[in-house]
């Protein structure tokens, strides 16, 4: 039976080109729940609007974040725009006046000034260079496909305004709450007249309701109770893992090479975008959860990277004690190079007559360089995290400033010159005489 009351069916494609697409998802777009939020509800808004695990997401954004920090704006911008379940409008557009909702004005506004220095730091200054466009793109595209694939299924009822009490006006026949005069009988009415039965109703005998009452009268959907056979599991999760090795092996092998742009916290956000571009696809297919494993402790040590405590971290030089102790000029090495291990460098068996240039670097574990007890040496001794004890000048802790000078010995100028840089990752930094 048709009638005015039956909807009509939904289009297979309702979106023909890209501004019909972000049109339609500004009218349908996720509303931020009551239940299931951990902050603000807007992964939770996004995967039951999209029907993805609200998991992956969380984990997404906060790889977006660690990525180059786009994550943190795309979060504060669905606080902003999403509208609360039950709200007519979000709480931007509330503070416009452009309809009602349960953000104050005031909170909505924090939000607002709160987007202009995340937004300067995605796109300013942010630890990985470019990681700021990098995560608008892949998030912008990855929320682009989603409403192109499922944007027909989950959409939202619209909220619509209540008119005011005053205002209101009943139409007979709906049930709505009207002020009537009761003493006028409605037209149409017919007095009470004779029972031809004359039957007791207390007397009927009805027969009972076929069956019990269901325990939700309000579920309207129907179909086969059969569960569905299972999905088979799929393959993106495993791809994308041996995707994000072999990114994060040809960072390495390029670091020691000597391509200084992939150091250890680029190869780590090159790796997070892998992951977060493997969890958007699987989100499709419900396919990725396992990732989340890796992303969760990677974004952890990635945004502890970040720091510029952990600048001179290297990977060139492998690992393991290296003892180094040259007799001669030709057997100086310019550069000793290690990535974790310690490093113990003796320079007292040159010969003192040549001026000599080196330097030190290890990525984790401690350094120490031994000199002359009359060079002169002018040196340089930068640890990232621990002590440096150089030349009787010390400093300890995360992040210090480089000890920079130059120290003659005892006997003061006109002994051995030599120039020593030495960096230091994380341990212990000593250099002292002989």
């Amino acid at each position: 039976m048709s009638g005015a009351n039956e909807a009509p069916s939904p289009k297979s494609n309702p979106f023909n080109g890209f501004e019909e697409t972000v049109k339609d998802f500004w009218v349908s777009r996720p509303r931020r729940p009551h239940v299931g939020r951990k902050v603000a509800g807007v992964a939770a808004g996004l995967g039951n609007r999209y029907g993805i695990d609200p998991v992956v997401i969380r984990v997404a954004l906060v790889a977006a974040m660690v990525f180059g920090g786009f994550g943190l704006v795309f979060y504060l911008l669905g606080w902003l725009l999403f509208p609360s379940e039950g709200d007519e409008t979000s709480g931007f557009e509330a503070m416009l006046g452009r309809g009602h909702s349960t953000m104050s004005k005031a909170f909505a506004a924090v939000l607002t000034l709160a987007l202009i220095p995340a937004v300067g730091w995605t796109f300013g200054n942010g630890w990985f260079d470019g990681g700021g466009l990098i995560g608008f793109a892949l998030l912008s595209a990855s929320l682009y496909l989603l409403h192109r694939s499922r944007g027909q299924n989950n959409r939202p009822a619209p909220v619509v305004a209540y008119p005011a009490y005053e205002t209101a006006q009943a139409v007979p026949g709906t049930g709505a709450f009207t002020m009537t005069d009761t003493t006028t009988e409605p037209m149409g009415t017919a007095a009470p007249g004779w029972d031809p039965l004359a039957a007791d109703p207390a007397g009927w005998d009805l027969p009972d309701p076929a069956g019990p009452t269901p325990e939700n009268p309000y579920h309207y959907e129907s179909g086969d109770p059969t569960p569905q056979p299972r999905q088979p599991r799929s393959k993106i999760g495993g791809v994308t893992m041996a995707a994000a090795v072999v990114v994060a092996g040809v960072g390495v092998a390029l670091n020691l090479n000597g391509v200084d742009w992939f150091s250890v916290r680029h190869i780590i956000g090159l790796v997070l975008g892998v992951l977060g571009v493997g969890m958007v696809a699987g989100a499709f297919v419900r396919g990725s959860r396992g990732l989340i494993g890796l992303a969760v402790p990677l974004a952890i040590v990635g945004m502890i990277m970040t720091t510029s405590a952990f600048n001179g971290v290297d990977l060139r030089g492998g690992v393991g004690d290296l003892d180094a102790t040259p007799h001669s000029v030709a057997e100086l090495q310019p550069v000793y190079r290690h990535a974790a291990g310690d490093i113990d460098l003796d320079l007292t068996q040159l010969p003192a007559s040549d001026p000599i240039t080196t330097s030190v670097s290890n990525g984790a574990g401690d350094t120490r360089v031994t000199v002359p007890a009359t060079a002169d040496v002018t040196y340089t001794c930068k640890n990232s995290a621990g002590d440096v004890d150089c030349l009787d000048r010390s400093t300890s802790g995360v992040g210090q400033a480089a000890l920079t000078g130059t120290d003659f010995g005892d006997d003061g100028p006109g002994g051995q010159k030599i120039t020593l840089n030495v960096t230091n990752g994380a341990g212990s930094v000593e250099v002292l005489r002989d």
